[in-house]
């Protein structure tokens, strides 16, 4: 079910800790879908990317399943054509690491809820499909951070389930490949920040005029300022990378089940009806995303 009002304070919605530590995307090969002192400035872009701040067109409606939220969504992310192309041109967020992609640094738990429902789908994992399994079961898959919170434990550089290229079972995270097994989509059995990334969601009670108020959720694209200043320190980005863009079908799309997941299916249903239009509308389009294909 989507987490709405009682998880205004989830973990995996909001911006990660300062240091940039938060949890990865670890995509499996199959299927598309920082250390450093701050050495680049805010918003300067490097090669293949396209920098941070330029025109964006949000919609704002009511949640048609709850009276007291409105959502307010990115329409320049969720039309864009963005996609995955990890382990097909992505270059990692670490130098020199980019079979890596977004796992170098693991996937810090958004709740006890979150590290106990992965928890379940570990103990299916076979060393067919998980590369580290014996590492794994004999010696843990957690570990905590300097500030004592959970995540998945780093192993030879990387998220412990990470498989490697060349590894027979697939390149790739071992958790999403176990869902693709299944029949499953890939956020059940994955991490909560690993399934919703590059799509960020926020919080924000509004206090109206009129003396209501409504929580405000806001659905938008994770990009570098998402991981707070440590995302200045990111090797790549692939949000606003030229190369991430030309997916036949737009994010709103491609990302439908974890949009469900994160608005319920009346909130997406009204989503999609508007990213429709917009698509529909005369082109060019208003404040189209930099990095799509002209």
């Amino acid at each position: 079910m989507a987490k709405t009002k009682k998880a205004k304070t989830d973990k995996s919605s909001t911006a990660p800790k300062k240091n940039g530590k938060s949890g990865k995307n670890g995509q499996s090969g199959t299927n598309g879908k920082h250390d450093g002192k701050h050495g680049k400035k805010a918003g300067a872009a490097v090669p293949d990317e396209q920098g941070l701040d330029f025109a964006r067109a949000w919609v704002e409606f009511p949640d048609p399943a709850d009276d007291e939220q409105v959502f307010r969504c990115d329409l320049t992310w969720l039309t864009s054509r963005w996609t995955c192309i990890f382990g097909s041109g992505c270059q990692g967020i670490q130098a020199g690491r980019a079979d890596d992609g977004c796992c170098t640094l693991g996937a810090h738990f958004s709740d006890e809820d979150d590290e106990k429902r992965v928890a379940g789908h570990v103990a299916k994992l076979t060393p067919e499909i998980w590369q580290h399994h014996d590492v794994g079961m004999e010696t843990g898959w957690i570990q905590e951070d300097e500030d004592g919170e959970r995540q998945t434990r780093r192993f030879e550089g990387s998220c412990i389930f990470q498989n490697r290229p060349g590894f027979a079972g697939g390149a790739g995270c071992s958790l999403h490949i176990l869902a693709l097994r299944e029949g499953r989509e890939p956020l059940e059995t994955k991490p909560d920040v690993c399934w919703q990334l590059p799509v960020r969601r926020t919080y924000e009670w509004i206090d109206r005029p009129d003396d209501t108020r409504v929580l405000q959720i806001s659905i938008g694209e994770y990009d570098r300022r998402g991981w707070g200043p440590g995302g200045h320190d990111l090797h790549w980005w692939c949000t606003s990378a030229t190369s991430a863009h030309g997916a036949g079908e737009p994010v709103y799309v491609s990302y439908r089940p974890e949009l469900i997941e994160l608005m319920g299916k009346e909130g997406y249903e009204r989503l999609a009806e508007l990213c429709e239009e917009r698509l529909a509308s005369q082109l060019p389009l208003l404040a189209p995303h930099p990095a799509d294909p002209a």
